[in-house]
């Protein structure tokens, strides 16, 4: 027997979870693409009045970063979509694909920045502007955390991996704008290769991002959650009265929602209609414990044969 999330009666009447946090989710892509995007404007200006490397290299990089709001932004609005008989867990997992999509448009502002460095570090070219370079150094830091700080929060709200990952990319870009600073200070003090240097620099600080999101995209999408995630729906399963073992505890991530499946062993005197009120409440419990959890499937054993072992065994 097992019970279901979205069956009981205190689920009717509400909006589905994936849409409300889709809905935050495209909120926050639309506007963190206007704010970068008019960093990256103001810095190309910038670019064309001094000649710097370092500069363009994160005007580049920040507009690779705007250009991430594309894939999020149709993975957001796919993901709205309801399941079908085909696709019968729905399109979150177009999330996953976006996650890719936003790391491999970070590679390439990484290439970009890297040719565009190299070539100016073995051809200079002087490098003038230098208060404006500052400047612009200041408005790309700037808009970069406001950048980072929103999309983290509201990754975090809604349970994005994708999201929340290019928060940190954003956060990132923060402090290889202030490098940039570093660069025409370099100039200014008579160093003219320290504005490609630090155009390498950024490209290295680029790479970094690259394979830390490469990890959390690629893990959600072979379906890797935290250990902390399976104690948490042990222990929220183990705490329901009836509930003698809790046993083959599991979770993924479709898109920002995450399933759960949990046995349970129950005393194999009760009845059909007492294991499967357990089995709502443990259901019950799991959502209040975990609030990225979007359904949960609850199946209950008797004591007598507890977990997936005891039926593979019998199959054998």
């Amino acid at each position: 027997m097992s019970g279901e999330a979205g069956g009981h009666g205190h689920a009717h009447g509400i909006v589905d979870a994936s849409i409300t946090t889709s809905e935050h989710g495209l909120w926050a892509v639309k506007w963190s693409f206007i704010a970068l995007a008019v960093t990256a404007a103001i810095q190309l200006v910038v670019v064309v009045l001094s000649n710097s490397v370092a500069l363009l290299a994160d005007a580049i990089h920040n507009i690779g970063d705007a250009g991430t709001a594309i894939p999020l932004g149709i993975a957001f609005l796919l993901g709205r979509r309801p399941p079908t008989r085909r696709f019968t867990y729905g399109f979150g997992r177009i999330e996953d694909l976006a996650g890719l999509a936003v790391v491999f448009m970070i590679l390439v502002s990484a290439g970009v920045a890297f040719y565009e460095s190299l070539n100016r570090l073995f051809h200079p070219h002087p490098v003038t502007h230098l208060g404006a370079i500052i400047a612009a150094s200041i408005v790309g830091f700037a808009g970069n955390e406001l950048v980072a700080v929103f999309r983290i929060r509201v990754g975090r709200k809604i349970g994005s991996a994708a999201l929340i990952a290019d928060g940190y990319h954003a956060r990132t870009d923060g402090w290889t704008s202030l490098a940039v600073l570093v660069g025409a200070l370099g100039v200014y003090f008579g160093y003219p290769k320290a504005d490609p240097i630090i155009g390498l620099l950024i490209t290295v600080a680029i790479l970094f991002i690259v394979w830390e999101s490469a990890q959390t995209v690629l893990g959600r999408m072979i379906d890797g959650v935290d250990a902390g995630v399976i104690d948490q729906l042990e222990q929220a399963a183990a705490h329901v009265s009836g509930v003698a073992e809790v046993t083959d505890a599991r979770a993924r991530w479709i898109g920002h929602r995450m399933r759960a499946e949990v046995s349970v062993a129950v005393d194999p005197q009760l009845s059909v209609a007492e294991g499967h009120r357990i089995a709502k409440e443990v259901e019950h419990e799991l959502r209040h414990e975990l609030s990225f959890l979007s359904s949960a499937s609850v199946h209950v054993d008797p004591l007598t044969e507890v977990g997936e072992a005891h039926h593979h065994h019998a199959h054998d």
